[in-house]
């Protein structure tokens, strides 16, 4: 039996990205920056946590060698039973579809469209047809901003007005936020699949869906039915190509909506890591010879790096490891599990945005060899390792590691 497990932490980056300094970042290291936080106890909150930071299951799959391979330090002296390294981003973003289409075997070299840091962000052309295709009264905000402070901001006018909140960012994106009960789930949607076409010859690669609940800016909280509506890959991606030779593919998080539901085989979202984690344990439980579970763990970037929360980014990564070990029970014979990133997001950075970082590879199933598969060329040798390893045809880009797993 083979089967591979990937889960991406999102926004999980190593540092040393060599093309840091031409998106600003040269210097940030999302796992680098929590550790020293937390070894210098500007990370302890009564209640949450203290001390240096604990992540002894990642850390016994090599996470710590990864960081050192990534930064070109010696290797730490502790035995791990684990494979480890890093790869290296050559997608023209630093964006989420970008970086989960490069670990898919889909480098973007293409450059999406991006809105100016202005007031208004959208040109007036787009919001005129949006306003009028979906029959709404006008739109706030149009501008860049961060999820959370936008809905605090407008969502008490959003509720008075009917008018849908439109922001964006530095990535390729429209978000749009409404309330769950006032403004109406399915009208959201709708919107969103309207400024979807509209946004198509803009070349934009995602409109995001962000409905909330609450009454106040105290209360206002978005809810885990968030919907992307992502530009599909232009080429076929692994998931494409496991689907085409017959294997199944169970999507977490918001996998689905990353590569636009093509090479989907079975959905299960859920509002946090934890009930992530769950829903990644019962695809695997449900997984077949020669199918891949693809999860993506959202909390790290949208709770934690965007909004720079230093002790909860490490909180959460605490509370991730400590579930590990029900993941490595369920390994059987033949089976692949690969953890790893899209793209950073270290929350001790200036500004709220990712930040262009390398990727960790750590992971482990039985009988594989614990050794280091160094620092590789691109993301998408990941992707080709899983083909390797699920036996389908390589793709073409990257370069497999199996062989270095394999036992002499």
């Amino acid at each position: 039996m083979a089967r591979a497990f990937l889960f991406v932490l999102d926004s999980f980056g190593i540092g040393g990205a060599p093309d840091a300094a031409r998106f600003d970042d040269a210097g940030a290291d999302t796992l680098g920056h929590i550790e020293a936080a937390c070894a210098n106890g500007d990370a302890d909150v009564a209640g949450l946590r203290s001390g240096p930071l604990s992540l002894p299951n990642m850390q016994a799959l090599g996470l710590s060698h990864a960081a050192a391979i990534n930064h070109d330090r010696p290797l730490p002296a502790a035995t791990v039973n684990g494979f480890f390294g890093a790869a290296t981003e050559i997608s023209s973003g630093k964006d989420t579809p970008s970086g989960h289409w490069e670990i898919a075997g889909l480098p973007v070299t293409f450059d999406w469209g991006y809105f100016p840091d202005t007031h208004p962000a959208f040109p007036q052309d787009f919001t005129d047809a949006l306003i009028r295709e979906a029959g709404l009264p006008g739109i706030l905000a149009n501008c860049h901003a961060p999820g959370i402070e936008v809905i605090e901001q407008y969502g008490e006018e959003h509720i008075r007005t009917g008018k849908p909140i439109c922001y964006t960012s530095v990535d390729s994106v429209i978000q749009i936020a409404a309330h769950e009960q006032h403004f109406g789930l399915q009208q959201l949607y709708h919107v969103c699949e309207i400024a979807r076409r509209l946004a198509n010859d803009m070349n934009i690669g995602r409109v995001i869906a962000r409905p909330f609940i609450g009454e106040t800016p105290e209360t206002f909280e978005r809810t885990a039915n968030r919907k992307d509506y992502a530009t599909p890959p232009p080429e076929p991606t692994l998931l494409d190509r496991l689907v085409s030779a017959g294997r199944q593919v169970h999507a977490v998080g918001k996998i689905g909506d990353i590569f636009a539901h093509r090479g989907i085989s079975s959905l299960r979202k859920a509002p946090n890591n934890m009930a992530m984690m769950d829903q990644a344990i019962a695809a695997i439980n449900n997984a077949d010879s020669g199918d891949l579970v693809f999860v993506n763990f959202v909390d790290f970037d949208t709770n934690f790096g965007h909004r720079r929360d230093v002790c909860g980014y490490a909180a959460a990564l605490e509370a991730f490891d400590a579930r590990l070990p029900e993941v490595l029970a369920l390994l059987q014979p033949g089976d692949l599990l690969l953890l790893t990133a899209d793209h950073g997001c270290d929350p001790t950075w200036k500004g709220t945005d990712h930040t262009r970082e390398r990727i960790p590879i750590i992971g482990t199933g039985p009988g594989l060899k614990a050794v280091s598969v160094g620092v590789r060329a691109t993301f998408s040798d990941i992707g080709e390792t899983i083909a390797e390893h699920l036996g389908i045809a390589a793709g073409s880009h990257g370069t497999s590691f199996r062989a270095l797993l394999n036992h002499a």
